[in-house]
């Protein structure tokens, strides 16, 4: 059997176009922080997604040679996700993506840790010559947050985060985007096979009970 997690926790990946309350459990990432704007083709957000994918598709990949992961089980690899900032926690717009901090990321499974990951690191530098001392083994623990489905250009994501704010202001709770608890998104589509009037991207803000 192979997890498929989008499927297995519809919950954390299929939300409805309307906002709601989650509680997100802890999860592990390879991750790669950066700085800039993410269109740019051979920007540093380009190089994250290279080094994210050929880390991810190792380990899955394991299987078909002679170093077997200890509680190895087969995966989908989960769809990439991202959390974005502005310096000084100043509200994120996307006309502004030159200053967009991210940290760019993928789950991991469970059975990863940090010798495989290392492991894994290490495959990536020698076989395929991509250097990996950037990526990072994440584990996050976001906690309570409000998320929505948002479909159509990522610039037009503050339609969305509009709707949420304004869920947040009506549910008695308080956007609790600090230091430590970022903007999240999760990108369901390939922007380079998907129209970008059926994009889909969750997007999830921490939150606290006011």
């Amino acid at each position: 059997m192979v997890t498929d997690y989008k499927k297995e926790y519809k919950d954390l990946y299929l939300p409805k176009t309307n906002p709601a309350v989650i509680d997100v459990p802890e999860m592990q990432f390879v991750a790669v922080e950066g700085k800039g704007n993410p269109n740019y083709a051979n920007g540093e957000y380009a190089k994250a997604i290279q080094i994210l994918y050929s880390i991810q598709f190792t380990i899955k990949m394991s299987k078909m040679g002679n170093n077997k992961l200890n509680g190895y089980f087969d995966y989908v690899v989960p769809p990439l996700e991202g959390l974005w900032w502005f310096d000084g926690n100043e509200k994120i717009a996307p006309q502004d993506k030159s200053r967009y901090n991210w940290i760019s990321m993928i789950r991991l499974p469970e059975f990863v840790d940090h010798d495989i990951f290392q492991w894994a690191c290490s495959e990536v530098m020698s076989k395929k010559n991509i250097e990996t001392e950037n990526a990072k083994f994440l584990k996050i623990n976001e906690g309570l947050c409000v998320q929505c489905m948002h479909i159509g250009s990522y610039d037009n994501e503050p339609r969305t985060i509009n709707l949420i704010d304004d869920f947040i202001g009506t549910n008695n709770l308080a956007n609790d985007i600090t230091e430590k608890r970022k903007h999240h998104e999760i990108y369901l589509s390939d922007p380079r096979r998907t129209a970008v009037e059926k994009l889909k991207t969750v997007i999830r803000i921490p939150v606290k009970i006011h």
